[in-house]
């Protein structure tokens, strides 16, 4: 996948090769189980008639630009997505930057300047909820209806159900906040995930017997999950470890800040300090607590990692995805 990060709308092309397009448009946060059924379907139609599969995305979120207030956190940053659908077997994503231009354009002029003049598209495929140009009004209605008028198919792949509901980004934003990461697993994938670089922190962790890499997260439109202890694989330069992750207050020890750290169990090596590490998030364990001594909060820590061992054991085969580096849904 050749990956065209963000042209702006009067310069976004592809090379000439003669062949047209199989496109398919949105931002695709979270690139969940819903977005790899539109992504498969392009990618397979494109090999059908030898055309190319091309994805075009926003950056930054079009919500960031049109209603900063109503703009959610982010399943997916940028680099998370690129990453993710450098699995995609798609032959081009066209990361197009979102300004307050674009959020003008209608319907007609987003597919005649971009698709059409910029991606030779032959073939739009679309979620079934789907909407771009201004005010959302280029809907699957409105699409055909230019389709027919300027040469190209229209289709739309239906929702992908999970318990009886569709996979959203949104329905996943609920369960990551609300911890349940078995059911934001299942609609994504693949586990839900954080990446941050380890910074130095106060050592109280070390000098408690259970050291810590802290995080800061480096994009903060990023969602992170509520305050809670968690069981999580751990990727590193130096390989992929078991943890358990504490993300938020520390009632304990008054006037600390929040804070997310991740003790890797069984990890004996040098510090990480200013290395990137990623986070897949396996299970909720429990919340954050404030304990009347050290002691108490010591007892618990260790209690927590031993929970996140057994946890992660029984779930060996993530374990070994995230060995893998295996982001694919």
């Amino acid at each position: 996948m050749t990956d065209r990060s963000n042209p702006s709308a009067s310069a976004i092309g592809l090379p000439d090769d003669g062949r047209g397009t199989v496109v398919t448009v949105g931002t695709f946060d979270g690139v969940h189980r819903g977005h790899w059924a539109v992504l498969s379907e392009i990618r397979s139609r494109a090999q059908a008639t030898g055309r190319r599969a091309v994805l075009v995305t926003f950056e930054p979120h079009p919500l960031r630009v049109v209603r900063p207030e109503a703009a959610p956190s982010l399943l997916t940053t940028a680099a998370e997505k690129k990453e993710i659908l450098a699995q995609s077997g798609l032959d081009y994503a066209v990361f197009l930057k979102f300004t307050p231009e674009l959020s003008r354009y209608s319907p007609r002029r987003f597919v005649e300047e971009i698709l059409v003049a910029g991606l030779r598209v032959e073939e739009l495929v679309i979620g079934y909820d789907h909407g771009f140009g201004r005010g959302r009004s280029g809907d699957a209605e409105t699409l055909g209806m230019i389709g027919k008028e300027l040469g190209f198919d229209v289709d739309v792949v239906g929702p992908i159900r999970f318990d009886g509901v569709a996979v959203s980004s949104s329905e996943i934003r609920k369960a990551v906040r609300s911890g349940e990461l078995e059911r934001a697993r299942a609609a994504l994938g693949r586990p839900y995930s954080l990446r941050g670089s380890v910074v130095a922190g106060e050592g109280r962790g070390r000098e408690l017997g259970v050291p810590t890499a802290n995080l800061r997260i480096g994009d903060a439109d990023k969602l992170v999950p509520t305050a809670g202890i968690y069981a999580v694989v751990a990727t590193t330069r130096r390989g992929t470890f078991p943890g358990a992750l504490h993300i938020g207050p520390r009632p304990t020890f008054e006037g600390a800040s929040p804070s997310i750290e991740v003790h890797l169990i069984d990890y004996g090596g040098p510090d990480l300090y200013g290395e990137e590490v990623r986070l897949d998030l396996i299970r909720y364990l429990r919340p954050v607590i404030g304990f009347e001594t050290v002691a108490e909060l010591v007892t618990t820590m260790n209690r927590d990692i031993v929970e996140a061992k057994q946890v992660l054991a029984a779930e060996s085969g993530l374990f070994e995805q995230g060995e893998r580096n295996n982001l694919k849904g």
